[in-house]
């Protein structure tokens, strides 16, 4: 009992000695942001709010006039083409892409991050015979993709200075 205490304690205490910190949210250099431009129910716009509320120093905001910034979809799109086919036409594999356009700016106007592109893309085996669990994939890829651009979005927040 006492041999695992120590065993404990000495995990306990390099952990903390290596530096060793959960990843957490961000944190912005502004107190209020407006989420405008995302379709109504966009997946991708509850993402982004939930992630900017879990940060201590920022609250989403639902009027741009209220905001110190807004934070403009230009364009959320997702994807899907053929990229291999057999002889006889049947698809092999597909390329899915998650697009997100957007700028940040004051409700003034004035450009904090110009119109930004990000796009991500991941590639994905097809089979005829898998296609229930194939779609179930690609849902799970298209998530996936969603959290990979709210992190970039996040971060590219954090390194815009106050307004």
């Amino acid at each position: 009992m006492i041999r695992r205490q120590a065993l404990g304690l000495i995990g306990a205490a390099a952990l903390a000695g290596c530096g060793f910190e959960l990843r957490r949210a961000p944190e912005l250099r502004f107190r209020t942001l407006a989420l405008a431009g995302f379709g109504p129910k966009s997946p991708l716009a509850e993402e982004l709010r939930t992630s900017i509320d879990a940060s201590r120093t920022t609250e989403v905001v639902d009027a741009a006039p209220k905001a110190q910034v807004v934070l403009e979809a230009l364009a959320d799109a997702r994807e899907k083409s053929v990229v291999a086919s057999t002889a006889f036409g049947e698809v092999r594999e597909l390329q899915l892409r998650s697009r997100f356009h957007f700028r940040l700016r004051t409700p003034q106007g004035r450009e904090l991050i110009p119109a930004t592109e990000i796009l991500l893309s991941r590639d994905m085996s097809y089979r005829e015979t898998a296609a229930l669990a194939k779609e179930q994939e690609e849902a799970a890829l298209y998530r996936s993709m969603q959290s990979d651009i709210v992190a970039q979005v996040l971060r590219r927040l954090a390194s815009v200075p106050a307004p």
